[in-house]
């Protein structure tokens, strides 16, 4: 430990304070090292703090204890308090940590996007010590090796500060804080690596902690290789903030392996992480070169391949699977919106005429439904054709991809009669001589 905890403490604030103009956002737990960056933080950029935030996980009295001391403690500093607690519906009961990490950081970064502000957070040496040999023992990559030296928008002045040190700091400081008795639950892994694991392999081998930061450091400056190699060599277009478009001649000539290096590194723009799994489906898939289709990844991702491009985006939400076709009105479903309308008063802009595919006309009964194509349907006849399949028709009109699966047929009994956007049978059609009710369908995705 340093013999001036004091000085190193503040050193590292002001460095942070001083390396963006931004507001500062504090995420502060009320624990140790989070209490001392709160009075670290207020004694050298006091009018830098936009405010102070902190999170209730939801698991108990010493949670609440814990928030209520850091929002007085930020009263006591007149400084602005932001906090929010996890319901009881949404406490997880398994993968815990995992599923408080993600909740915390939604509202530590929903509260920064708010305030405009950079969110600063308290992460030690330790901490990156901790990190960096649990993911060795997960089979991380070089890019997950870099753990909290990876590039961030999250501020972290004591990266480089032992916790000892910080236990220094408070106690010359008179900082007070809460202990969460979590810590100390043989329960959680990064606690049985903290309390046990790491404390024997460092008397094995007491060198040990060097090495794995010189791993996490390697890790880094070779992410940072890759990430401009990128930037130089691969054009990516993001359409918007949550997709990502490359085309196809931009990856042309790497092998599988290339590949698994280069898309890590372009879904990290939309803050998709990759898992091993992951890459490897979807550099298998790339370098098969389909014409079209699409690969899942994790947490609702996915890459279509389209003519031109490989797109990765978030897969659409799941349709209904059944719905009925409303007498007046209208109702979604999934990206489609099906309107009743007067058929006098057919909008222009619409329809190019009552024979468009994206309007059909039905009798007032029996019933119509709305669900998914499915293998094996077949539309009524229509045009003097006898039945084909709605998959053909599909084919033909160029739905491919992700479209595909999500694509809604009308159902009157157990007939198709009207594949939105596409085609519609006899029974869809106006006759005179019987009441109709018109309908439009849209699509609300585009």
């Amino acid at each position: 430990m340093l013999h001036d905890p004091r000085r190193a403490v503040l050193q590292a604030a002001r460095h942070v304070a001083r390396e963006h103009r931004a507001p500062l956002l504090l995420a502060v737990s009320g624990g140790l090292d989070s209490m001392v960056l709160l009075h670290a933080m207020e004694r050298v950029a006091r009018s830098r703090i936009a405010a102070v935030a902190t999170y209730d996980h939801g698991t108990g009295v010493a949670a609440t204890v814990a928030v209520a001391h850091v929002a007085r403690a930020a009263a006591a500093l007149a400084l602005p308090v932001v906090t929010d607690v996890m319901s009881a519906a949404r406490v997880p009961t398994t993968s815990r940590e995992a599923e408080w990490r993600r909740a915390r950081y939604r509202f530590l970064r929903a509260s920064a996007h708010a305030l405009g502000a950079r969110l600063v957070t308290a992460h030690t040496e330790d901490d990156q010590i901790e990190t960096v040999l649990m993911r060795v023992m997960r089979g991380s990559g070089a890019r997950g090796l870099a753990a909290l030296y990876a590039p961030s928008d999250v501020r972290r002045p004591f990266l480089a500060i032992r916790r000892a040190t910080l236990e220094g700091y408070a106690r010359d400081a008179g900082v007070e804080w809460r202990e969460d008795p979590t810590n100390d639950s043989r329960e959680f892994l990064r606690n049985r690596v903290r309390h046990d694991l790491l404390p024997a392999m460092r008397h094995a081998d007491p060198t040990l902690e060097c090495a794995l930061l010189a791993i996490a450091r390697r890790a880094a400056a070779w992410r940072a290789r890759v990430a401009s190699l990128v930037d130089a060599g691969v054009s990516v277009v993001l359409p918007d903030e949550e997709s990502i478009a490359i085309a196809r001649a931009e990856l042309s000539g790497y092998d599988r392996g290339s590949l698994s290096i280069l898309w890590s590194e372009i879904a990290s723009r939309v803050g998709l992480a990759l898992d091993r799994r992951g890459t490897d489906r979807l550099a298998s898939f790339i370098t098969k070169s389909p014409a079209a289709g699409w690969v899942q990844l994790s947490g609702g991702w996915c890459v279509e391949a389209t003519r031109d491009a490989y797109v990765l985006r978030r897969r659409p939400a799941d349709a209904p699977c059944e719905l009925a076709l409303p007498e007046h009105g209208e109702v979604q479903w999934g990206s489609f919106r099906f309107r009743v309308v007067d058929g006098d008063r057919v909008p222009n802009d619409a329809v190019d005429d009552l024979g468009s595919v994206w309007q059909a006309a039905f009798s007032s009964t029996p019933r119509h439904v709305v669900r998914r194509w499915m293998a094996g349907d077949r539309l009524a006849p229509e045009g003097g054709r006898q039945r084909r399949r709605v998959k053909r028709y599909l084919t033909e009109a160029g739905i491919r991809g992700l479209d595909r699966p999500e694509w809604p047929v009308v159902v009157t009994g157990e007939d198709v009669v009207w594949i939105p956007g596409v085609r519609r049978s006899n029974a869809a059609s106006e006759r005179s001589g019987r009441p109709v009710r018109h309908y439009i369908c849209e699509r609300i995705d585009r």
